[in-house]
């Protein structure tokens, strides 16, 4: 095993890890080199949580997750080969097709064409995110580093790929800072001079609605959330959302505590958040109906979208009721009540719950239920002599976490009198004549 392999198993979850040998399955089976690329192996090398789990393979991607076991499609784009999984497990990745980008002009629709990993890393954006790990058998564990991302990591320094990067995607000067943000790390001179040149020709006016979208769902996501918007904002980036995002009509001081709630649920709790809703309730809140009105359609929010931020406080207010009754004495009570909630509507009863008793349920979820359910493992629930992926087997495992929630300490019982061991005997020591 490769020193990077054993590296990545260490950061890697037990989920995590089966989705990486799933899809190294299923790309063996296929006959295809497979790579781990991205953000996981940003994150492995920088010492943070690995939060995105994105493969790319030499072929055609949606191909290739349509024969992944324990997953389902969630969407795809048949134009660039790539598609989104959801495992049985909760746990999210992306397979992409390795490819080629060609931009007419700054801000246009790339030309792709299939290619090689070597040729997909060195058009990627950023020379941290623009690194690779072999997956396959015959080269397992070999880390592709074409535009030293690695040293640029070391370095803590943000670079981009070329001296185009910045203005072939103008989305990129959004995200700059967003990964600036999140890591931690300086911009380099030359992608600084970059920025100021592209900012200065009115790039950033260039990018599309669906570009701008899609970074805001990123920045929802973020632990940081709060520093990026300020920054965006202090940018004069976060007006290409909507004018009505500046002065008092910003709510910063709402982003500062979303952030500070975020910061508070354990790393590795898997609440299947989408973020995005708490996030635009939070920053749209000083917003006038109108204004929120035409935020909306500017970014092509769809009707999902804007039904659940509408009916977000609605349907949170319904699930803080379910928090109070009486009825919840139980920790198995707390923890199937919970553990089936949407995450943003926890999350923003975190936010905004005058309740303390909803407070109190929730934090113990959080940092006593959930940790101790996630103890129950599949070693367990096979003793049952249950197949994984049937009824019988989720019963097990509901059955044997409300066990060890509901089992009351075991009490320490001090000794008796009677019972409590003699005093050992002293010893005599003779007396030095």
């Amino acid at each position: 095993m490769s020193n990077y392999m054993f590296m990545l198993e260490s950061h890697l979850s037990a989920d995590q890890s089966r989705v990486v040998a799933d899809v190294q399955t299923a790309a063996s089976d296929a006959g295809v080199n497979v790579f781990l690329t991205g953000g996981a192996l940003r994150d492995m090398l920088a010492g943070f949580p690995i939060l995105d789990i994105d493969f790319t393979v030499e072929g055609d991607g949606v191909k290739l997750a349509r024969t992944v076991r324990n997953a389902k499609l969630l969407n795809f784009d048949e134009t660039a080969k790539s598609a989104q999984l959801l495992f049985s497990n909760g746990t999210r990745a992306t397979i992409g097709m390795a490819r080629q980008e060609k931009y007419p002009k700054p801000g246009s629709k790339p030309q792709l064409r299939a290619g090689s990993i070597h040729e997909d890393l060195r058009g990627r954006d950023f020379t941290v995110n623009s690194i690779a790990l072999s997956l396959s058998a015959a080269s397992r564990g070999l880390l592709l580093d074409p535009n030293n991302g690695v040293g640029d990591i070391e370095r803590k320094e943000l670079r981009a790929v070329t001296n185009y990067t910045l203005y072939n995607d103008p989305i990129r000067l959004l995200r700059l800072h967003r990964f600036k943000m999140r890591l931690g790390f300086e911009i380099g001179e030359r992608t600084l001079a970059q920025y100021a040149n592209a900012r200065e020709a009115g790039l950033e006016t260039l990018i599309p609605a669906a570009a701008l979208l899609d970074e805001l769902r990123k920045i929802a996501c973020e632990q940081h959330v709060a520093e990026v918007v300020q920054v965006l904002n202090e940018e004069k980036l976060l007006g290409l959302y909507s004018p009505a995002f500046s002065g008092a009509k910003l709510n910063l001081s709402g982003m500062q505590k979303l952030q500070r709630v975020k910061q508070m649920i354990p790393h590795g709790t898997d609440l299947q958040l989408d973020n995005f809703s708490v996030f635009l309730n939070v920053l749209a809140e000083n917003l006038t109906q109108g204004e929120k009105g035409s935020f909306s359609n500017a970014i092509g929010l769809d009707k999902v979208d804007i039904e659940n931020w509408q009916k977000l406080e609605a349907r949170s207010k319904k699930l803080e009721k379910e928090l109070n009754a009486a009825g919840l004495q139980k920790p198995s009570q707390l923890y199937n009540l919970l553990v089936k909630a949407h995450g943003d509507h926890i999350l923003y009863l975190l936010l905004h719950s005058s309740e303390r008793l909803v407070q109190d349920r929730i934090k113990n979820y959080l940092h006593k239920y959930l940790p101790a359910a996630q103890e129950v493992t599949e070693r367990e629930v096979l003793a049952i002599n249950a197949e994984p992926g049937t009824r019988k087997y989720e019963k097990a495992k509901a059955g044997l976490i409300a066990a060890r929630l509901d089992a009351r300490p075991k009490k320490v019982v001090p000794p008796s009198v009677e019972e409590a061991p003699a005093p050992p005997p002293v010893q005599a020591f003779a007396r030095r004549q």
